[in-house]
């Protein structure tokens, strides 16, 4: 009677669907030794002292007025390279897709997006130097037309040229997620308004928009998560003169004055905090914007 209920078992058991379940777990395996390990470690660190004991104190050394600029500093960043970002990029996600560019058009754009989105880090620090900087190219051609953009008050290492530089690689991504949300516009909608006498403007106003927005927030919010994460092409292009959390994190880790790995755990565990809120925004918004695509 066991043995028959054994392999009746066995015989019922979908190996297709076990095999598919089996290619996930390279990715589980990623993500714990490469996500989850590392940030749980942070967190037990942050409430440990140089000595190894239990402490709130690196916590209540937030409250220092230089981490607290670092902090504002990376949100003030962060949200207006998002709100930048956004509007760019919803722009050139309209023109490609509802403002009827050719298709070869849609697609270099489309592409370009996909490279630009990843492009940061050092690489992208040293070609706006090489572009924008004292001695870059477009800073030498509008000298010549006797415009001198730094003697006017403009500086690539300031935060403004932070600004512009962090930008190039967040509206691509504005217009990756934006795409699709716009393709998902269905003509039918526009027709029934038009039906009911609404002109264009009156179309976006009450349709359109409502439903783009949370597709339009969603983007915001992971474009500000894109920013505030942001360390090497920062640090790249200001050398850690701009007071931003990331840099201060690296000089707690190894520099020679300020040495304080304890209260880097720390702030690197409100970094994750705060991640975490954008990811769980994002998660959030995104399901929403996806249920009028599904309808």
């Amino acid at each position: 009677m066991a043995n028959g209920a054994a392999q009746t078992w066995w015989r019922q058991i979908e190996w297709r669907k076990v095999g598919v379940s089996l290619t996930v777990v390279p990715f589980l395996l990623f993500a714990v030794l490469f996500m989850i390990l590392p940030a749980g470690s942070l967190l037990i660190e942050s409430f440990r002292n140089a000595q190894g004991q239990w402490t709130l104190a690196n916590f209540a050394d937030m409250n220092d007025p230089m981490i607290i600029e670092a902090y504002s500093m990376s949100l003030r960043i962060s949200f207006t390279t998002a709100i930048i970002g956004a509007i760019i990029g919803l722009l050139v996600a309209y023109a490609v897709t509802v403002g009827g560019l050719p298709r070869g058009i849609r697609t270099a754009i489309l592409t370009f997006s996909g490279v630009a989105s990843n492009f940061a880090g050092v690489p992208l620090a040293f070609a706006f130097v090489a572009t924008l900087g004292r001695t870059g190219i477009i800073t030498v051609l509008l000298a010549q037309l006797g415009i001198n953009l730094y003697k006017n008050g403009f500086s690539l290492y300031s935060y403004i040229g932070l600004v512009i530089v962090y930008v190039y690689f967040q509206f691509p991504l504005m217009v990756l997620v934006m795409t699709p949300a716009l393709d998902g516009l269905r003509r039918e909608w526009r027709e029934a308004s038009a039906i009911l006498g609404a002109n264009t403007a009156q179309y976006w106003r009450h349709v359109a928009l409502p439903i783009l927005m949370p597709a339009i927030l969603a983007g915001m919010v992971l474009l500000f998560g894109n920013a505030f994460g942001a360390f090497a092409t920062a640090y790249a292009l200001t050398g850690g003169t701009l007071t931003m959390v990331t840099n201060v994190i690296a000089q707690e880790m190894s520099g020679d004055v300020l040495h304080n790995e304890a209260l880097a755990y720390a702030l690197a565990t409100g970094m994750i905090v705060i991640m975490t809120i954008t990811i769980g925004t994002y998660t959030v918004l995104q399901r929403r914007a996806e249920r009028w695509l599904r309808a």
